[in-house]
């Protein structure tokens, strides 16, 4: 019954309730010890259907990987990501940078932005420069679709 008791504590706590099972097994392993700790921790998370729905909320999703054909020629073929939550910096406040790796060279260019100027950056600092790309190949952020 005291296993049961703690893990009930530690699992339903209104301040710490509900962490992955590490967490939990961090903050038992303080407090408490028995023999089968560990599993009956687990076995406690797995069974708590608030957590599963959240593991599963949560849980990314993957999409095919498909083979890009390599540039044959300059800015055919680029690769873009956008860093944000970055802290407001420079004369303009950006909080956030676009990486752009041409794949032809592999070189890098890093334009720093505010995180909702991306298609005007790309279009007044690298379409207007070089050309129109024939891939872009990104983590499908919604702000570079």
């Amino acid at each position: 019954m005291l296993i049961n008791t703690i893990l009930i504590e530690c699992h339903e706590n209104l301040h710490f309730g509900h962490l992955s099972e590490d967490r939990k097994m961090e903050r038992i392993k303080t407090s408490a010890w028995w023999p089968s700790w560990r599993k009956d921790v687990i076995e406690y998370c797995h069974s708590c259907d608030r957590c599963q729905k959240a593991i599963k909320a949560t849980d990314k999703r993957f999409y095919l990987m498909i083979h890009v054909q390599e540039s044959s020629t300059p800015w055919e073929v680029v690769d873009m990501d956008l860093v944000t939550a970055l802290p407001p910096g420079g004369e303009k406040c950006y909080n956030a940078f676009l990486v752009i790796v041409e794949r032809y060279s592999k070189t890098p260019i890093f334009l720093p932005c505010h995180k909702d100027d991306t298609a005007i950056l790309i279009w007044n600092r690298v379409i207007y420069h070089t050309s129109l790309f024939k891939n872009i190949i990104s983590d499908r952020d919604p702000k570079l679709t």
